[in-house]
């Protein structure tokens, strides 16, 4: 009896560290959509005078071997990338700006395409500064809704924070433009707009 009970003891010891391992294993294997998705937030004038219309940019970094369906997905199942701000009192909100997705077709999905975001994208909100905002440095709350997949799975869908820094100067006060790499002409492409 006894030499049962210790078979069974060493049995269950070690087919319990192999079932822990295979599931760390599959954990490791297992990303977060945050993980898959870098995000930087600029601003296209410093400082921003009141009454001066802007742009925020929230350029997105996939990962290799990642996309995320475009704003515009071709099927209405498929949850789209957005993007949306609680805007303070007195800023207006003009639009926001999506670039076009690629039509690529998947292993899951080879006979129909989908239209996803790969690498990286830039997403834009135009927006003006009231006449009323007060002066200094503030922040613009925003929210990147999107899902993540590769080509077996996808993540669950998040809704990641973001803000942007801006600091608010007197109406007619001298801006620059800031970040020309991402909000010159020649970087606009064709875009989605809402």
């Amino acid at each position: 009896m006894r030499r049962a009970f210790l078979y069974f003891a060493v049995a269950s010891t070690v087919l319990l560290s192999v079932g822990t391992g295979v599931l760390t294993r599959a954990q490791d294997a297992l990303k977060s959509a945050a993980s898959v998705v870098k995000t930087k937030v600029y601003s296209s004038l410093d400082p921003v005078p009141r009454g001066k219309e802007f742009q925020i940019a929230v350029v997105v970094e996939i990962e290799t071997g990642y996309h995320m369906n475009s704003h515009k997905p071709l099927d209405s199942y498929l949850i789209p990338t957005t993007l949306t701000s609680q805007m303070p009192a007195g800023f207006t909100l003009a639009d926001t700006v999506y670039p076009p997705g690629k039509n690529l077709k998947f292993p899951f999905s080879p006979d129909k395409p989908l239209n996803v975001y790969t690498g990286r994208v830039s997403l834009r909100m135009r927006m003006t500064a009231g006449e009323n905002i007060p002066l200094g440095d503030l922040s613009l709350p925003i929210t990147l809704r999107y899902q993540a997949c590769n080509n077996s799975a996808c993540l669950p869908p998040v809704k990641i924070p973001l803000t942007a820094q801006i600091k608010v100067a007197a109406a007619g006060a001298k801006a620059r433009a800031a970040h020309p790499e991402i909000f010159s002409a020649s970087s606009s492409k064709p875009a989605h707009q809402d």
